[in-house]
């Protein structure tokens, strides 16, 4: 039984146009040649922060799909204690936190560091990234849509 209140189709054909801004404002960062696998470790970090269970694993699906490292994926949550990422990841990791939590703003800190690892225009870029992710969240977790079941290897469209 699911305890969802609401589903995704459900915003899509309830919401056309919330939906179609939603879904415009997600792909700008990647039109503008922003990396996916970035792109959705990023969103995987802001939909566990935020509880969504149908972000958190669509995006691990996604990632799966664009060739992400297991490990990279499993270890999104720990990132400051790991090795598997890269400096241009962690800044865009602890940009995705400063933006996703904005309780105490964002620090210079984590301004310098992520404007060291991306342009003014590829920050403005991952920045409507995290803001896009953010919106979803807010949908998912209010609704609390049912998580996408992952495809079983073989199983073909019949």
């Amino acid at each position: 039984m699911s305890h969802a209140r609401s589903e995704y189709t459900d915003f899509q054909s309830l919401a056309p146009d919330a939906f179609s801004a939603v879904r415009a404002l997600s792909a700008v960062a990647v039109k503008a040649g922003l990396d996916k696998q970035l792109i959705e470790l990023i969103k995987i970090r802001a939909s566990q922060i935020n509880g969504c269970a149908f972000c958190l694993q669509y995006h691990i699906l996604q990632s799966e799909a664009l060739g992400v490292p297991a490990d990279k994926i499993n270890l999104v949550a720990v990132w400051r204690e790991v090795p598997q990422f890269s400096p241009r990841e962690r800044a865009a990791l602890a940009w995705t936190e400063a933006l996703t939590v904005l309780s105490g703003g964002v620090s210079d800190e984590v301004f310098a560091l992520a404007s060291a690892e991306f342009s003014e225009k590829e920050l403005m870029y991952l920045t409507s990234a995290v803001a896009a992710i953010n919106t979803w969240n807010r949908f998912g977790a209010a609704y609390r849509w049912t998580p996408p079941a992952r495809q079983k290897v073989g199983a073909a469209a019949s």
